[in-house]
């Protein structure tokens, strides 16, 4: 009895945080704004009805002024990138641009 607790614990909890990172990060569509290259990630700031976010995916080819959609990700607050010497509020780490 024990056993099925303990697994059914983790198992909902694994579906919370799933459903966290989802619902954090499910609308990534916006024009890009700014973007820079650092450590193998490219970091984007995009803007979406006038709400700005921040995404890094790994190191992609992304135009500022092109309308780009990303893959849900995982949201981190107050990250530093060492490689850039800057520390976001919130970031996105994205798997990459959505097909």
């Amino acid at each position: 009895m024990k056993k099925i607790s303990v697994i059914a614990i983790i198992a909902m909890l694994a579906l919370m945080l799933g459903a966290a990172a989802v619902s954090a990060s499910s609308d990534l569509t916006g024009k890009v704004i700014e973007t820079m290259d650092s450590g193998g990630y490219t970091y984007v700031q995009i803007e979406n009805k006038g709400k700005k976010t921040w995404v890094a995916v790994p190191q992609t080819k992304i135009t500022k002024g092109s309308t780009v959609t990303f893959k849900p990700g995982m949201p981190m607050a107050d990250f530093t990138s060492k490689t850039l010497g800057r520390t976001f509020d919130v970031i996105i780490f994205s798997g990459g641009l959505a097909e």
